[in-house]
């Protein structure tokens, strides 16, 4: 695990940049990358906002912008296209193509649960996490079945200029119905911390106490899931999410 630390630091350069599917598409048709706030509430990996589900609906295709173009997703009285089109958020009704907003600077795309994890911390390099079939290999010798749609944003708090850590939101589902959770790691990629984020949908998860047992983990050494209850449910979704965080940043 200590060799994971140099290789964590790779994230600062250009090259170890990556976009996720989504992002991609939107930058071919707008011309410029979208935070992940474009899509979703609070930063990658949390639930949809209104246009990201209306991307979903749409297809999730090059296409699909074209669909959902003349629709106001936020209801702030532009169309979805024409917000994108002046680098305006088109799922933010605060944002409009008069007044933008920062959503497309590097402060705001910082989860306020990520930043709280990491306190005094001011600066971040979130990085998108694509999979490759390597990485889907390896995922698999750890124990854990990842696939495209495991695909997330790391968030790498920085303290003079290095890594402190990692910081990950995911989400779990529990009798068809979804939650999201929070993994924190220190620079060793060990777990400090898991908590549910986000469980309207399954409130029982909150309470839960099964998040005490990864703390100290190395994320690559969590344990794989037993049983069908919801401690198994955030178990699994733990594992999924720490063998993410592991493969990315060991191949990075």
């Amino acid at each position: 695990m200590k060799r994971l630390l140099p290789l964590l630091l790779v994230l600062a350069f250009p090259q170890a940049q990556a976009e996720p599917a989504f992002a991609r598409m939107y930058k071919a048709e707008y011309g410029y990358a979208p935070s992940c706030n474009a899509c979703h509430k609070d930063g990658g990996g949390t639930p949809l906002n209104a246009y990201g589900q209306q991307f979903k609906t749409a297809g999730m295709n090059a296409g699909s912008f074209a669909k959902i173009a003349g629709n106001d997703a936020d209801g702030d009285g532009a169309a979805n296209g024409a917000e994108a089109q002046a680098r305006a958020n088109p799922g933010n009704r605060s944002s409009t193509p008069a007044s933008k907003g920062d959503w497309l600077d590097t402060a705001s795309l910082i989860p306020r649960e990520v930043q709280a994890a990491f306190p005094g911390v001011r600066e971040y390099l979130p990085r998108d996490a694509i999979l490759t079939e390597a990485d889907i290999a390896r995922a698999k010798t750890l124990g854990a079945v990842l696939g495209k749609a495991d695909e997330n944003t790391i968030y790498v708090p920085l303290q003079d200029k290095r890594p402190a850590g990692t910081a990950l939101i995911f989400p779990a589902e529990f009798k068809g119905k979804t939650f999201f959770l929070l993994l924190v790691t220190d620079r060793q990629l060990k777990v400090t911390q898991v908590r549910a984020m986000n469980s309207s949908q399954v409130p029982a998860a909150a309470q839960s106490k099964v998040y005490a047992k990864f703390s100290g983990v190395a994320v690559d050494q969590l344990p794989a899931a037993a049983g069908s209850d919801l401690d198994a449910a955030i178990t699994a979704a733990v594992k999924k999410a720490g063998t993410l965080l592991y493969v990315r940043l060991k191949n990075a």
